[in-house]
């Protein structure tokens, strides 16, 4: 009797797992462009397709695996980021501001999750203490302006830099996805609450960080997920060893 041995799945290849980001990143380009040409009709509804579009690019990374609370946080980071791109859409009566600083703000708690429990991250950079300086900075430039969103607002800030600091201890291209992140909502702070000081092609600006910073963080979260090994298999017991070793020592011929 002959055994044909079983065929090995081949490896996925690099070009492969990554094609899924291809649509997002088409998209992003076709958003950030219509935002600086002020075309809003298209502007609008390809702002609403970022994210899926995204958490589509990591499902098809991760296609084929365990469905996993890392996984669970990824999603849930990218669908609350969704939820406060429609704030004004999926919300039409409620005030738009709010929402997306609590949208967002869940998100960014889900990364600060992620990232600091399953991007095996190292040590946090000298650098991050800027951090701090600039919450403080951004919060005093727009203190004046905040009203009663003031607190809300510091909080949001609070989180957004626990992300930015949190990715840079994940490596380059987190790092780069947080700061970028971090820039945009940056921006964009100072578009609600001071935009007479900020130029129409601001609003690009904003798109083009958040779209290229989440789009890191995915992708750089996802490569090193993917380098990680296994950890080795706990060595038996001796009295185990022993009977194992036994079992598989040939029979005496009689």
């Amino acid at each position: 009797m002959s055994f044909v041995p079983a065929r090995e799945v081949p490896a996925d290849p690099p070009w492969n797992r990554w094609r899924g980001f291809v649509p997002f990143a088409t998209v992003s380009a076709v958003h950030v462009t219509a935002r600086f040409v002020a075309a809003d009709d298209v502007a609008g509804p390809t702002k609403l397709a970022l994210m899926p579009l995204l958490a589509g690019a990591a499902l098809w990374t991760l296609r084929g695996r365990k469905v996993d609370g890392a996984s669970a946080l990824l999603l849930g980071a990218l669908t609350f980021s969704g939820i406060g791109d429609g704030a004004g859409a999926f919300f039409p009566h409620a005030p738009e501001v709010p929402v997306m600083i609590a949208a967002f703000g869940v998100a960014h708690l889900c990364w600060i999750r992620l990232l600091s429990k399953h991007a095996a991250p190292g040590p946090l950079p000298r650098w991050a203490v800027l951090f701090p300086v600039w919450w403080a900075g951004m919060l005093a430039a727009l203190w004046p302006s905040l009203g009663s969103l003031a607190a809300a607002v510091a909080l949001y800030g609070v989180v957004l830099g626990g992300t930015a600091a949190t990715a840079a201890r994940c490596g380059p291209l987190v790092a780069a996805g947080g700061l970028l992140f971090l820039a945009s909502d940056t921006v964009l702070a100072f578009r609600i609450f001071n935009p007479g000081a900020m130029p129409g092609w601001t609003s690009a600006l904003v798109m083009l960080t958040y779209c290229a910073g989440q789009g890191l963080m995915v992708a750089g979260y996802l490569r090193r997920r993917a380098r990680r090994r296994p950890a080795p298999a706990a060595e038996p017991a001796p009295a185990r060893r022993g009977l194992l070793a036994r079992l598989r020592r040939p029979a005496a011929s009689s």
